[in-house]
């Protein structure tokens, strides 16, 4: 029997595909929000959503067990698939006891590295048979579909084992030269720590973490990168340099050194990127990327973190990629403005003089 939260969201899903619209926002007394090209949109032609339109939705996209959860934490990440073969991560959340729901489109295509405009040095990363690989930034600028096509890349020429540890899992792989296994975490695993541990005895060859939430997770993560394994994860940072202290950070002093020494050694490299607003219309990704070289091992080790963007700056004869050069390129290539590369630059007084 189709309810009438059924039909709105049929609706809405529809609205989503057909504007190219990234995420949905849903929320008691307002109108549905879509987000295209990253600016919010009202979709003020239909009504203002009601409790009765909000609990019509959580109804419709949990579980009872997730629903169950979500009363008991006021906040759960999930997965929806619509019926069209349409995919979302969401989050549900209360706001002054209110709900609402943020909805965030998995594309069905897996795209290239090329039809991302990312560098194509990421292919070589993906092809790498052991070490630890990050890709970080804000939230909503394309981590996840990143290490998607680093996946894909391995699942296209690679007989190996992969798994991939995701809360909730976003993009649905099909086994071609690889095996891939997918696990949700709550739904086929209590957590990621639990997860990673068991990898050894499932024949791993490759991991992919959704994200590294705690020292647990990431000291497991790192000891498997040692052990044989590719480690694939993200974080929430925004440079490479800030990565390393967050990762280091996290852990008491009395094991700092230890994380070090192992992130020296098993460091492959860091990838951060963001999204601009393009002059054409859409979006283009901006990026940095940090390769572990013998300088930059000797940095961490030696605790002159603060050292690693001359470092990167410096050192593009050897495939690294400095924020300010990429931003630089961008403008004069007429992809973007020079205020928009100004507003994402992390010095921008430097950009100033490149531009």
């Amino acid at each position: 029997m189709t309810t009438t939260s059924d039909k709105l969201i049929n609706e809405l899903v529809g609205i989503v595909v057909k504007e190219g619209a990234s995420d949905l926002h849903l929320s008691e007394g307002r109108p549905p929000f879509i987000r295209v090209s990253n600016l919010l949109i009202p979709l003020v032609k239909l009504p203002v959503l009601s409790r009765i339109d909000m609990e019509g939705f959580l109804d419709d996209l949990l579980s009872p067990e997730t629903k169950t959860e979500f009363e008991s934490r006021k906040d759960i990440d999930f997965a929806y698939s619509h019926s069209n073969k349409v995919r979302f991560r969401c989050n549900a959340f209360l706001s002054l006891g209110k709900v609402g729901i943020a909805m965030r489109l998995v594309p069905n295509k897996i795209k290239s590295f090329e039809e991302l405009n990312l560098p194509p040095i990421l292919e070589a990363f993906a092809r790498r048979q052991q070490g630890f690989f990050l890709v970080v930034g804000p939230a909503g600028v394309g981590k996840s579909t990143t290490l998607a096509t680093m996946i894909e890349t391995i699942n296209l020429e690679r007989l190996e084992h992969i798994i991939t540890i995701e809360d909730p899992v976003e993009y649905i792989f099909e086994s071609k030269k690889a095996i891939i296994n997918q696990r949700e975490v709550k739904l086929d695993t209590p957590d990621f720590r639990a997860a990673l541990q068991g990898v050894s005895r499932q024949d791993a060859d490759i991991v992919m973490i959704g994200e590294m939430r705690d020292p647990e997770t990431i000291s497991t993560a790192v000891t498997a990168a040692e052990t044989g394994h590719l480690i694939l994860s993200t974080l929430h940072t925004n440079t490479a340099s800030q990565t390393v202290d967050r990762i280091i950070d996290s852990f008491p002093a009395d094991q700092q050194t230890q994380i070090r020494l192992q992130l020296a050694g098993s460091l492959l490299g860091i990838f951060s990127q963001r999204l601009l607003p393009r002059i054409s219309g859409g979006l283009i990704p901006a990026f940095e990327l940090l390769i572990n070289n013998n300088a930059i091992a000797n940095l961490i080790r030696d605790m002159r973190t603060h050292e690693i963007n001359t470092v990167i700056e410096t050192s593009s004869e050897d495939g690294m990629i400095d924020l300010n050069r990429c931003l630089t390129e961008l403008v004069r290539k007429g992809e973007v403005t020079v205020n928009t590369a100004m507003q994402f630059s992390t010095n921008p007084k430097t950009l100033e003089h490149m531009i």
